[in-house]
């Protein structure tokens, strides 16, 4: 385990509206904010043709192959996740969404975009005083945090 401290800075209230794309319009305010690093929580509904990666297309293959999953209809969400700046510095999402309508849902990261049906609300935690990023595993092929 790795792990390092921040301080909670500013507090954001924020309102996705239909067809939004939710990394998108997370991270461009974080650009217009100057948000580094935060924490966020969301809930509402992502619309039909939303992208969620599901897993790896083989648990233990390599390289690693992401399966993705397109909505054919409107999914209700809740989401949380993490931003933190890449080693170029660009704050970057990384959020997973538990998906769900009727008697069925299904888990994922929303990076293959998720669009707003509607509305979505999020409350985003800055964090101050960090020094974590992400930086590329060549193992892994993943953006990892290094708190």
């Amino acid at each position: 385990m790795r792990y390092s401290q921040a301080k909670q800075g500013r507090i954001f209230i924020i309102r996705l509206e239909d067809g939004d794309i939710v990394h998108q319009e997370i991270e461009k305010l974080c650009r217009k904010e100057s948000v580094k690093a935060a924490a966020l929580i969301i809930l509402g509904a992502a619309d039909k043709g939303s992208k969620l990666i599901v897993g790896p297309q083989h648990g233990c293959g390599k390289p690693i192959v992401p399966a993705e999953y397109i909505f054919d209809n409107v999914h209700e969400i809740a989401g949380t996740g993490t931003i933190f700046p890449d080693e170029k510095g660009k704050s970057v999402l990384h959020m997973h969404m538990a998906c769900g309508r009727k008697t069925s849902s299904l888990t994922g990261c929303i990076r293959k975009g998720i669009k707003v049906w509607h509305v979505m609300e999020a409350i985003l935690f800055e964090l101050v005083d960090t020094t974590a990023v992400r930086s590329f595993d060549p193992t892994t092929g993943f953006e990892l945090l290094w708190p």
